[in-house]
């Protein structure tokens, strides 16, 4: 992504300002979706602490039977154990990796912290091989921080 791209869309931010919550979430998703050609499947999990898993919110993409994801398990698992963004340019070059679809390529997952907890993250599959740059990860980074705000 293109500096200029990340910058216009982290100042457009704002106009969502006025809804919160599960609308919130899905009009990011699709926002994010149109605007970003190589996001294939944007979506959002959320933490169960209590049942040691990831639940999914809404997303925009291909149907996943990755509802629940237990926490350590696939790209996604492995943010909720470290709380650190995660970005694989290959899947297929990594070892534990959950296939939501076959087209999937590449992967960056962003955790989402209300204050100091970890309460869920953004997650991107891409049909292209690694296409995400240091600007993808500063949209991202704006997104999560955007999302917890309005939690």
């Amino acid at each position: 992504m293109e500096q200029q791209l990340s910058q216009t869309l982290i100042n457009e931010l704002g106009k969502f300002d006025t809804i919160r919550g599960v609308e919130l979430q899905q009009a990011i998703v699709e926002w994010l979706d149109e605007n970003v050609a190589y996001y294939n499947w944007t979506g959002f999990y959320f933490m169960n602490d209590e049942k040691q898993q990831l639940e999914i919110g809404p997303y925009v993409g291909a149907y996943t039977d990755h509802t629940v994801i237990p926490y350590g398990r696939g790209i996604c698992g492995q943010v909720a154990v470290s709380g650190q963004t995660f970005e694989v340019p290959d899947v297929h070059a990594q070892d534990n990796y959950l296939a939501c679809s076959l087209e999937t390529k590449s992967e960056i997952v962003v955790p989402i912290y209300k204050g100091e907890k970890l309460v869920g993250q953004i997650d991107i599959d891409s049909h292209e091989l690694d296409p995400f740059t240091t600007e993808d990860h500063a949209l991202l980074e704006a997104v999560a921080n955007f999302i917890a705000d309005r939690l």
